[in-house]
């Protein structure tokens, strides 16, 4: 019986039916294809399923990515941001035009390494024009079209001139001053803009022979695999998954979330107990890095980078106050978390990440900080003043204590002597007795160590002056 059993058994895999135990010829052939949709206008959420169809294929190995090409077109810095992650992956390269490819969809397909059109496809008209909000499409005024018009065929030039097309037939798409001839022939006139058909696209001119742009004519996706030589691959589609349209509305608003989260922080460090600044602080925080993991530009690991250099600098301010080093490994940790949940790094890259990755994300964090950094100003001088402010100190002290309560405590300690636990420059901490209380100078530098007297208060701070 067992004999038998084994028998049967073999005749199955070598068969590859049955029990599900054969060999398929990809597992032999070990090669790998995704499929990336270009299905919708070039706008900003695209730009987000591109880097992660990118990054998803370089993880996954791929030997060849395919982009599967349906668009009229779309914004000219979303293009050259496409292209620039396209660069990224290093397999082969290929677009499928499914129907269309008109303005930055030629762009895009150019810079892959072969095109592909379905038949009754079209590809070109990718002159600039200009949106205007509420109204149709218009042509650009002269001297602008001409600049555009320069920028875009350097921009496409480098595709094509890496991917060996035709650079006069890409600038046909976008000047409509250029005429195309080849071999005498004139293709395109002078003041048209160059669209290709599927048969017109793989014509060939020349000697030798070359297509003018594309590879041939595919009934589909498997007729093209099978062309290139990958009908036997593992094939991947990568699927749109709408956390795109979520990625592009939180970065775009990721400076404002880190002033919030600032200010969030900064008012629940003011405020006795734990309470709603703390929960908006925190959510900020968490939203700014959500954004950057479902954009595709960092992993949660640098969520738990800053977590941890938030726990570091509030033991430094609560637990070990004047010790330094703990509040400064914490904030190092929190901002390299910030800059790095913003950076665009792609499987195979350097650990380290070059200036110019690093030059956006820098940047936005320079204008969230001033801009962080002037609400804590504004916060500080206008907040005790309110009377939120009183309402917030008294929610957020878990029902223990009142305002009034906390004034008489303050007044209570009013002409109390303690030491500076920390340098005061102006702000610190400082011991009176067995009570460790946040404290601000006058604007005077205070050493640590030097004894200080209580004058005042300003929200939850002592303010001080130093004694000989």
């Amino acid at each position: 019986m067992n004999i038998r059993l084994v028998a049967l058994l073999v005749l199955a895999v070598a068969s590859g039916s049955g029990l599900g135990l054969g060999a398929d010829e990809s597992a032999v052939d070990g090669k790998r294809v995704y499929v990336l949709p270009i299905r919708e206008d070039i706008m900003p959420p695209l730009v987000y399923l591109v880097r992660r169809g990118v990054k998803v294929a370089m993880d996954g190995k791929a030997d060849l990515l395919v982009l599967d090409m349906d668009t009229n077109g779309g914004r000219v810095d979303v293009t050259e941001e496409i292209i620039g992650i396209l660069n990224n992956f290093k397999g082969q390269t290929a677009t499928f035009v499914n129907r269309k490819a008109f303005s930055a969809g030629a762009f895009i397909s150019i810079a892959t390494q072969k095109i592909f059109m379905a038949p009754q496809s079209v590809i070109g008209a990718a002159a600039p024009i200009m949106l205007v909000p509420g109204g149709a499409p218009q042509d650009m005024p002269e001297t602008m079209q001409a600049k555009m018009n320069s920028a875009l065929r350097a921009l496409v030039r480098t595709s094509a001139e890496k991917n060996g097309y035709n650079i006069d037939v890409v600038e046909a798409m976008i000047d409509k001053s250029k005429e195309l001839k080849i071999n005498g022939k004139i293709l395109n006139e002078k003041g048209q803009i160059l669209t290709l058909t599927n048969t017109e696209a793989e014509r060939e001119y020349g000697d030798p022979p070359k297509p003018l742009l594309s590879s041939g004519t595919v009934e589909n996706l498997d007729e093209l695999l099978k062309n290139l030589g990958y009908a036997s691959a593992t094939r991947v589609d990568i699927q749109p998954t709408g956390a795109e349209q979520v990625a592009m509305s939180i970065n775009m608003i990721s400076p404002l979330l880190f002033i919030i989260g600032i200010a969030g922080i900064y008012i629940e460090f003011k405020t006795p107990g734990f309470g709603l600044p703390g929960i908006v602080g925190i959510a900020a925080f968490a939203l700014y890095f959500f954004g950057g993991y479902i954009a595709g530009l960092s992993g949660l690991e640098w969520l738990a980078v800053f977590l941890v250099g938030l726990a570091l600098l509030g033991l430094e301010l609560f637990v070990f106050p004047g010790t330094t080093a703990l509040g400064l490994i914490g904030t190092a940790l929190m901002l390299v978390a910030l800059v790095m949940a913003m950076v665009d790094v792609y499987p195979g890259m350097p650990a380290l990440p070059t200036f110019k990755m690093l030059e956006l994300p820098l940047r936005d964090l320079f204008i969230a900080f001033l801009g962080g950094t002037a609400a804590v100003l504004a916060l500080s001088h206008w907040l005790p003043k309110t009377s939120f402010y009183a309402k917030l100190v008294s929610q957020t002290a878990s029902g223990t204590t009142t305002v009034a309560r906390l004034e008489r405590q303050q007044m209570s300690r009013l002409g109390q002597v303690g030491v500076a636990l920390s340098a005061l420059r102006p702000g610190g901490k400082a011991q009176f007795g067995d009570e460790i209380l946040d404290v601000i100078s006058q604007g005077e530098l205070i050493d640590k160590g030097q004894r200080v007297k209580i004058i005042g208060h300003s929200g939850m701070a002592a303010i001080v002056e130093g004694v000989g």
